[in-house]
């Protein structure tokens, strides 16, 4: 698949900007973040900049942008539609709690309520968009029993990058829990991401030219000719290939730079305290959100779709 930058953007941006959302809503019910005004603001602001940059930006990609709001009209049967529905509700409570927090520096009591359903919708919205994915079985790669909870981990551990940077910025180079919290996190997500690279790399392909034609039974079946002279849609949007020495290359830095450098950080600030400590979150962070954006571009880079089988691809 073409890996356009705004969708890359989009989930890598809107993924980070719902994991601080729920640790923020989380946190500021249970009352283990101090509900001062300084941090409140910057922290909101980071986690509603994301998630709003990231939805404008995924219009881009749209050929009308401007009928985009149509499509959460479809919410019964399409999860791209229900997507747009839970990150507009999710607004709401977003909103409600914000005010709490920086207008009264309040995070209890109804204000807790508020916080809490803004962590529920943020959950709401990732699982939409990872069902997007997961559910389309046109492209095996993504019709994966480790899509969704790969988004969900990788929302928590980016958002986790950057709410243990801000707690540790603010109280000068205490994680508290959260330190600890997203090394566990991080470790989750780069495992299921290796064994889903894994079990992608090492699948049998149920679809080939023989299945798409129906004459399998007859043999090796090769494309004779081209269906188009010149390039289409199609194959300026699905048939998009790489290396695969180059997606080797590119795994090995998105492991690096979005999951072993964070967490070696993490680890050293944890043990490093004082100014040091929040150098390293915010070192972490900002690491982590650069190698995610590589992971997102191999996601779409590596994955086939079977419309390419009319157009030369053997298997995908």
């Amino acid at each position: 698949m073409h890996p356009a930058a705004s969708v890359i953007f989009f989930t890598t941006a809107s993924g980070a900007g719902y994991g601080l959302l729920f640790l923020l809503g989380i946190a500021g019910a249970s009352g283990l973040v101090e509900p001062s005004r300084a941090f409140g603001v910057i922290a909101l602001a980071i986690s509603l900049g994301l998630i709003t940059g990231g939805l404008i930006t995924s219009t881009a990609h749209l050929g009308r942008p401007e009928r985009a709001w149509r499509a959460m009209s479809q919410w019964k049967s399409s999860w791209l539609s229900r997507e747009g529905v839970a990150a507009v509700v999710t607004y709401l409570p977003a909103g409600v709690f914000a005010i709490g927090w920086v207008f009264f520096e309040e995070t209890q009591g109804i204000w807790a309520f508020f916080g809490l359903l803004a962590s529920l919708g943020a959950v709401a919205t990732v699982y939409c968009t990872a069902q997007i994915y997961a559910t389309l079985k046109t492209i095996p790669s993504w019709n994966n029993p480790l899509v969704m909870p790969g988004y969900l981990a990788l929302a928590l551990y980016t958002g986790g990058l950057w709410m243990t940077a801000l707690v540790a910025g603010f109280s000068g180079g205490e994680t508290g829990i959260f330190g600890p919290l997203t090394v566990l996190v991080g470790v989750l997500a780069v495992a299921i991401k290796l064994v889903y690279w894994r079990s992608t790399s090492e699948a049998d392909s149920n679809s080939t030219s023989g299945t798409a034609t129906g004459l399998g039974a007859l043999g090796r079946v090769r494309l004779f000719e081209a269906p188009s002279t010149s390039e289409n849609y199609v194959m300026r949007e699905m048939g998009y290939r790489i290396a695969r020495k180059h997606a080797d290359r590119l795994r090995k830095i998105a492991l690096a730079t979005a999951f072993l450098t964070p967490i070696i950080f993490l680890l050293l600030a944890l043990a490093a305290g004082g100014e040091a400590a929040a150098i390293l979150a915010l070192l972490a962070a900002l690491s982590g959100t650069l190698g995610t954006l590589v992971e997102r571009w191999l996601m779409f880079a590596e994955a086939r779709h079977v419309v390419t089988l009319y157009y030369g691809a053997e298997a995908a």
